[in-house]
């Protein structure tokens, strides 16, 4: 008799992108929303009054839940996206401005990036989930980065970088650390870091910041070198939290709906 056995869908992954699907709110710029903000809300760029966001999440969240690839994505959704106008070149009215200006509404390379940003921060906050839940077998933290001639000098250089799970500097350089980065975190028990000692460095690369003005907002931040300006932050973390807050709060309405009884 053969079993055919069927992945199990990530399901700390899949709670992190429904705790963000929970507000749905459009942007005009992707400099809108800054950071772990991102861990809290979905949002799309141009995406004002095309009606479109419950759509896309929708498509990762299937996309998560069947282990679809990017393809099966962008075969689902670029028809709506289509049927709804948000496809090709049109004007936008920036709210902040009062300004038109003509933008890339959705387009093959924009569902690619959607999607690729929103599978790899879903999955940081699963991995995340899973490195609290197990932080006392496995309490440390190895950065693995994909050393093909193609990944960041700045990621290449924490190749390898082993600290505490509770370690500050993953608050700052924790995967994905911009725009199409492959970089991931791995847990490690004492045993491992003993087995892995002899390739593993325990002290970080030193950061060298940068100076990047948002020009949505004119404010000036400090960017290391490396990440990518709204990066500086732990996706996974943030996301995890997000998580963890959106549990507590269905299970104190639940409590609340429970006290007061049925309707009359």
């Amino acid at each position: 008799m053969t079993i055919a056995l069927k992945p199990l869908p990530p399901r700390d992954a899949i709670a992190a992108l429904r705790a963000r699907r929970k507000r749905l709110e459009p942007s005009f710029a992707w400099q809108d929303v800054w950071q772990d903000i991102h861990a809290t809300m979905s949002t799309v760029a141009k995406s004002a009054g095309f009606d479109i966001l419950a759509d896309i999440f929708d498509g990762i969240e299937a996309a998560l839940s069947e282990g679809e690839l990017e393809a099966d994505f962008q075969k689902r959704l670029r028809p709506i996206l289509q049927a709804k106008g948000w496809w090709g070149k049109a004007p936008a009215l920036d709210p902040d401005t009062g300004e038109t200006e003509l933008a890339e509404l959705g387009s093959v390379r924009r569902l690619r990036t959607i999607f690729d940003v929103n599978m790899r921060v879903s999955y940081a906050a699963g991995h995340w989930a899973n490195f609290e839940r197990n932080k006392a077998a496995r309490p440390w933290l190895r950065y693995v980065a994909i050393l093909d001639g193609r990944a960041r000098p700045e990621h290449a250089a924490r190749h390898n970088l082993c600290l505490p799970v509770d370690h500050p500097y993953w608050n700052r350089w924790a995967p994905p650390c911009g725009w199409g980065c492959r970089c991931t975190l791995q847990s490690l028990s004492d045993r491992d870091v003993e087995r892995m000692r002899s390739k593993l460095r325990f002290e970080p690369p030193d950061d060298v910041d940068r100076d990047w003005t948002n020009k949505r907002t004119g404010e000036v931040v400090r960017v290391p070198a490396g990440i990518d300006p709204g990066w500086a932050h732990n996706p996974g973390k943030a996301g995890w939290q997000a998580t963890i807050a959106a549990e507590k709060l269905a299970a104190s309405e639940a409590a609340l709906r429970a006290a007061l009884g049925p309707p009359s």
